[in-house]
């Protein structure tokens, strides 16, 4: 963490004494809230994994699983700590290839009491950038994320840092949030000191009549890095064979993301209707280096990326426990790249294989149906059809169950 970014974490801390904590989420008093999320899929689609020019992908960017598969099973344990702390710990259980792993999603301290609006969190978190990242997946109105997250973001970008965050005292909701992160989570990589990732966020909402409300977000999340790796080149067996990667490097992303909600006379029980929308621009630079065979096949160059990606969903919930929804994927690339060196590899392959050449543009088309009898269950029915802007069309069919066991909070606006 440098000094500028300490001094702003520092100043906002000390302007709240104590006062109230309206904004606080709170555990039952003293006693652990337990919540296990069970999630499954079954999927038919006609590859097993994607590429998107001009976008290296990351984190756990990439398709669903052929056939019956478990998602992402989530175990949420939080309480309050005393009457100043409060502390969640969320974990994703996992099975793949055979194997069950545990992979830490959420492991944070929140402040209680902070007083005049005041809100600081510690630990590791979903960054309040953007309107989706800080949303559980089992919480999103599709199986999957939208293309714009996995291709800009990785999915989610989670990292380990601070967050404080002010709720203004207006007649509209306003909260302004800054972030000091550790910066080693994608689309960043890999940093000698870990504090090298900051975000910015404003959300603006209010009512508009008793039956709708809308709530706009602005951010920005700025990291360097050491190396990040890419995705790597596959053999058709599905053997990773190439190294991949960015080495001193830097990445900025701007999102702007739009929610409006219709419900008659805001009851949300028999029918409501829910847009929501973003857009992303991300910017990066780095060092490329891409090995197909150390010694033999292998290329370089300096990287100037920029690429921006957007999506539009409509939800409508038509009668109890029945909603339909659409939603409309976009990517685009510009990526420069200057002073390639090549051993054993010709420009285009070097381009093409690292995932650096920008081609059309990827797109996609998504259509939902889902039955939730309550709160704690959906069984949700979904076609994608995905361009990927190459010579690779990817049509899927996904059937999901999720199912809420134990204390459960509301989710976000």
């Amino acid at each position: 963490m440098n000094i500028g970014q300490l001094s702003v974490i520092t100043s906002l801390a000390i302007l709240g004494p104590a006062a109230h904590a309206a904004n606080q989420v709170t555990g039952n008093e003293f006693n652990p809230a337990i919540s296990l999320i069970l999630d499954g899929h079954f999927a038919e689609l006609e590859h097993d994994e994607m590429t998107l020019p001009g976008f290296q992908l990351g984190g756990e960017a990439g398709l669903p699983a052929n056939g019956f598969s478990l998602g992402h099973s989530e175990l949420s344990l939080s309480a309050n700590v005393d009457d100043r702390f409060y502390g969640l710990m969320n974990a994703a259980i996992v099975h793949e290839e055979g194997e069950t792993s545990l992979e830490l999603e959420e492991a944070y301290i929140e402040t209680l009491g902070l007083g005049n609006g005041f809100n600081l969190k510690a630990g590791r978190f979903f960054s309040s950038i953007g309107y989706l990242n800080s949303i559980h997946d089992h919480a999103h109105d599709f199986t999957d994320r939208p293309l714009t997250y996995d291709a800009l973001l990785g999915g989610h970008l989670a990292d380990t840092g601070l967050q404080l965050n002010w709720v203004a005292p207006t007649d509209i909701y306003w909260v302004i949030g800054a972030e000091v992160l550790a910066g080693s989570e994608y689309p960043s990589g890999e940093n000698e000191n870990n504090n090298s990732g900051f975000a910015l966020f404003m959300k603006f909402g209010g009512d508009i009549s008793a039956s709708s409300s809308w709530q706009l977000g602005i951010s920005h999340y700025k990291a360097s890095f050491d190396t990040r790796e890419a995705g790597g080149h596959h053999h058709g067996d599905g053997e990773e064979v190439a190294d991949n990667e960015l080495m001193d490097g830097n990445v900025a992303l701007t999102g702007v993301d739009l929610v409006y909600k219709w419900a008659p006379d805001g009851n949300m029980k028999e029918r409501y209707f829910k847009l929501q929308a973003e857009y992303f621009l991300r910017a990066e630079k780095g060092d490329s280096s891409f090995v197909e065979e150390e010694g033999v096949e292998e290329a370089t160059g300096d990287y100037d990326g920029k690429q921006t990606g957007f999506y539009i969903q409509a939800v409508y919930q038509f009668k109890p426990f029945w909603r339909v929804g659409l939603r409309y994927d976009q990517l685009m690339a510009d990526n420069d790249i200057d002073d390639i060196t090549l051993t054993g590899l010709s420009e285009d392959e070097y381009l093409e294989e690292s995932g650096l050449r920008d081609e059309d543009d990827p797109h996609q088309h998504s259509i939902m149906i889902d039955y939730s009898p309550s709160h704690f269950s959906r069984i949700r029915l979904q076609f994608n059809q995905l361009d990927t802007g190459h010579d690779q069309d990817i049509d899927m069919v996904m059937l999901q169950y999720t199912m809420s066991l134990g204390s459960h909070g509301a989710h976000k606006f």
